[in-house]
């Protein structure tokens, strides 16, 4: 029964929260799946058993990249792959995220000071962070602490939060947010336009940059109301004095809107999907070469 009912509690608040679910038969599956996921996450933390992607943010008039943005990966023996899209939900809702957000944070943060080592450049560095991850009274001073141990100068990392993140709680999402970037950290909103915003809360939170989410992009050169949402936006971050950057870039029609924008930096398909570490040093020292 009481297998039963975590699986009906689960379900209703997948669905919105406040809400009651009645059990079904194949719900079960899903709770044990769950069970076997919060056993193989704790393991694959123990043990570096997860990984690290990276895609590179790109100028859209130079065609330089100007920095990357850490994803996390896994590949489970027992679980196979699975997907961010499960990942983050699942260790939300189970109180792993904030072991989970302190490994990607510290690994991402370690792959930047390394690059920035090996071959004399920098290499910004940008980190998803979760509601639950700013809302922790310790957050700060884990990134600090994080920056002091890998040796990575503070203006090299970037802390993406969505628009749902910051509503929550506002008051104290603008002074977790005034410390992290009187330390020198640059903060962005991702996936801008997805969700609720409040433009008189907007302007007073301490964000470098805008990023427009991929949905807007796929129909934008063919949809009049996405591309107005994407103009506006642009024009936005300038009044603003704000970065931006579009996400989900695929074409060549796609980056000459943005171009004709007066956009400053994309992400996406077109230019290169996440890489492993390896895969990105070579795909980046290939550009170089071709450049010179």
């Amino acid at each position: 029964l009481m297998i039963y009912a975590d699986a009906a509690m689960y379900a209703a608040k997948k669905s919105g929260r406040n809400n009651y679910v009645f059990y079904q038969e194949n719900m079960t599956s899903g709770t044990e799946r769950r069970s076997k996921m919060d056993e193989r996450l704790r393991l694959a933390l123990l043990n570096d058993g997860l990984s690290l992607a990276y895609q590179p943010k790109v100028e859209v008039n130079s065609g330089k990249v100007t920095g990357v943005e850490a994803l996390v990966r896994w590949q489970d023996d027992v679980l196979g792959t699975v997907t961010p899209d499960e990942l983050i939900p699942f260790a939300e809702d189970s109180n792993l995220i904030l072991p989970l957000g302190e490994w990607v944070l510290r690994k991402a943060c370690q792959f930047s000071a390394n690059w920035e080592k090996e071959f004399g450049v920098a290499l910004p560095i940008a980190v998803n962070i979760s509601a639950l991850q700013l809302s922790h009274r310790g957050f700060v001073e884990s990134v600090k602490l994080i920056l002091e141990e890998t040796g990575l100068a503070a203006n090299r990392l970037e802390l993406e939060l969505t628009e749902s993140t910051l509503v929550k709680d506002p008051k104290y999402a603008q002074g977790v947010m005034s410390a992290l970037r009187d330390a020198g950290v640059s903060l962005s909103i991702d996936d801008f336009g997805t969700g609720y915003s409040n433009l008189a809360q907007l302007r007073r939170f301490p964000i470098d940059r805008l990023k427009i989410d991929k949905s807007f992009m796929s129909e934008a050169v063919f949809n009049d109301q996405d591309a107005a949402i994407v103009k506006s936006v642009i024009a936005l971050a300038k009044i603003l004095n704000l970065k931006v950057t579009t996400e989900g870039i695929e074409t060549e029609e796609q980056l000459e809107f943005i171009r004709s924008l007066n956009g400053q930096e994309y992400q996406g398909y077109y230019y290169s999907k996440a890489l492993p570490a390896d895969e990105l040093k070579t795909l980046l020292l290939k550009k170089l070469a071709q450049a010179s």
